[in-house]
């Protein structure tokens, strides 16, 4: 082989990063062709066009972000000592070899996720060592399979060609290196490459959130979905999704499915009055930011917040007693969409390997519906985005999509023009089928922006009260505006909030925190009434399916309220959790394993735990059971209805 002429350039180590991470791309791109042409193998239907390119452009993005991983740490090594003029070949060599170290285990990593894709269907993670301690046989099981070691040849191959290629790279970049140094340019050339690389190992330049998982999700396809993802990632983000998201044993996972399943069974509601609705009924879920059940006139007549959310509550179907299941956001979506618990502190959506869920979206869209969510800020945060084109929502509408100017904050655009593109979009919907919507406001959480430009003003001194009426009088417009529609006679609304506030509160877990409006209205279709039954986030889902197709299948944590009555009433914040019935209010806290009961209809803040043991025993038995239940079903993958 003729022998590399050298660089005398004084950025010469930046030519030589550059190259590096040219070659990676390359070969990172052909290891997702190889993948993509195993898949067709067995595939029976691989019509997707353009879709396919934008994969592999999303598989450029995630490459991009472990590359620049790896080139990180060498780029700042040889800008220093450029800098400072070092010219022994053992501080270059040194570089190169780390650098060809990393692209070679990434590039074995992309080897080994082939077959380990096309068995489980997922990439490359954290799961692929729970075979460790059986590494004799899986070794022997590897050796004695011919497949494997295909793949283990495809990696040779380019484990050859890379060192050659690097070789080559490094004899003309990194051997000799040039004496003079022009200290502004570097450091200036230095920084704007450091720029670059930090940016590139984010992945994005939005400010509310950072590559993920979902964000190589964007469509319905589950291989094009995970085609864009590079397997060193999702192994790395699943090690650290692993560490945080413990394993926890609040109660024997036997006992705890015995709990769910007498859930079930019993506490059947005799009811005649079933609301049915009309086949091809729309639904339209809103998730309203942060919007307690305290700060509504409705229930809390000493307020004059909330006039258009009291008129709504006053001619639907309200729950008195609504409960979210946790206190953040991702909790309010993951529960009201897919009806699972929260799970003390584990982020429900922002799942590496993302699960498939047996929620609205997917009963709806097996029913020929539209499926789309729309959001008022960056699709990526919270995983939201990915997490809903995994499970049939068919699109997902955020501030990409709303002019420049409407973007306020971080959170986007106002409550107003988030609900003014949902009309508009739902209106422009092909009118052959029906539409499931949701949509998850914003303005109601910090920072608070009050728009000034849209004729209207509160009456509240206060910023966080002027918030709540701006909140709600754009939940009137909403309505108002979607009256003037053909489709709006024919159309469920559901309103409930993501969580509530804290609020005063006399117990150190804020009930304020989870009660929240539950109202579902359609004045064509559904009478005026107040239920004062306890009721969850979670039963949103089978409720709203109860009425319109009775005979599907609940394999999820929530209730058809119409047809079943709860027990207890329970929920998590982190590392507490609640559970309540009628009068008493059971709290548990995980850190300490500290126990209290309350009968919290009162405020009574004297600790009833000895004189009610018995009581207070149930109810932990039965919240315990079933946030349990719910950890072991999404850690053995028992969420969806196939």
């Amino acid at each position: 082989m003729k022998k590399a002429s050298p660089c005398k350039s004084q950025f010469s180590h930046l030519y030589y990063l550059l190259s590096m991470y040219g070659v990676g791309i390359v070969a990172f791109t052909l290891f997702r062709a190889i993948n993509t042409l195993v898949f067709c193998l067995k595939a029976e239907h691989t019509d997707w066009g353009w879709d396919l390119a934008r994969a592999f452009f999303m598989g450029w993005r995630f490459d991009t972000v472990i590359s620049c991983y790896i080139l990180s740490l060498p780029l700042l090594y040889l800008s220093v000592i450029k800098l400072i003029g070092v010219k022994r070949k053992g501080f270059y060599l040194g570089a190169h070899v780390f650098v060809a170290a990393l692209y070679l285990v990434s590039f074995f990593a992309c080897a080994a996720d082939i077959p380990y894709f096309n068995y489980f269907f997922t990439r490359l993670n954290v799961s692929a060592l729970a075979w460790m301690d059986s590494l004799g046989f899986v070794v022997k099981m590897i050796v004695e399979e011919p497949r494997f070691l295909l793949y283990l040849a495809v990696f040779l191959v380019f484990a050859v060609a890379y060192v050659l290629v690097m070789r080559r790279l490094y004899r003309k970049f990194l051997k000799e290196s040039e004496g003079n140094v022009q200290y502004f340019k570097q450091i200036v050339v230095g920084l704007l490459l450091v720029g670059l690389c930090f940016l590139g190992m984010r992945g994005r330049i939005a400010l509310k959130s950072p590559i993920r998982v979902g964000t190589a999700y964007f469509c319905n396809d589950a291989f094009l979905n995970q085609l864009g993802l590079n397997p060193m990632y999702t192994f790395f983000n699943s090690i650290k999704e692993s560490r945080k998201n413990k394993d926890i044993h609040l109660i024997d996972s036997d006992a705890a499915a015995d709990v769910y399943a007498r859930q079930l069974a019993d506490n059947t509601l005799c009811d005649s009055n079933i609301v049915q609705l009309r086949p091809n009924t729309n639904v339209v879920v809103v998730i309203m930011e942060s919007m307690a059940a305290c700060r509504l006139g409705h229930f809390n007549p000493d307020l004059n917040l909330s006039p258009c959310l009291d008129t709504i509550a006053a001619h639907g179907m309200s729950f008195e007693n609504a409960y979210s299941a946790g206190i953040h956001t991702y909790n309010g979506i993951y529960s009201t969409l897919f009806s699972f618990p929260a799970v003390l502190d584990h982020h429900s959506m922002k799942k590496t390997d993302i699960p498939v869920m047996c929620g609205m979206p997917h009963h709806f869209k097996a029913h020929g519906y539209h499926t789309m969510y729309f959001t008022t800020h960056d699709e990526q945060f919270d995983n939201v985005a990915g997490f809903l084109y995994g499970n049939d929502i068919e699109r997902v509408v955020s501030q990409k999509d709303y002019p420049v100017k409407e973007v306020k904050s971080t959170l986007g655009v106002p409550d107003h023009v988030l609900f003014g593109h949902v009309v508009e979009e739902l209106d422009k919907l092909p009118t052959d089928k029906p539409f499931f919507a949701s949509a998850m406001t914003a303005s109601y959480h910090n920072p608070f922006i009050l728009p000034d430009d849209i004729g209207w003003k509160p009456r509240s001194e206060k910023m966080e009260d002027k918030m709540v009426e701006y909140a709600d009088w754009s939940i009137g417009e909403f309505v108002r505006a979607a009256k003037e529609k053909p489709w709006f006679a024919n159309t469920l609304f559901v309103f409930v909030a993501d969580h509530g506030v804290s609020g005063s509160s006399p117990y150190d877990m804020s009930l304020n925190y989870h009660h929240m409006p539950m109202i579902f209205y359609c004045p064509s279709q559904i009478q005026p009434q107040t239920r004062s039954q306890l009721a969850l986030q979670i039963d949103v889902g089978p409720t709203v399916l109860g009425m319109l197709f009775p005979d599907d299948d609940n394999n999820t944590f929530g209730l058809d309220l119409q047809r079943q009555r709860r027990q207890y009433a329970f929920f998590s914040a982190d590392d507490k959790i609640g559970v309540l019935d009628s009068a008493r209010f059971y709290r548990y806290r995980v850190a300490d394993a500290n126990e209290a009961l309350y009968f919290y209809r009162t405020e009574d803040v004297e600790n009833h735990i000895d004189a009610e043991r018995a009581k207070a025993d149930a109810m932990r038995e039965y919240g315990f059971g079933m946030i349990q239940h719910a950890f072991d079903r999404l850690k053995n993958k028992k969420t969806s209805c196939r």
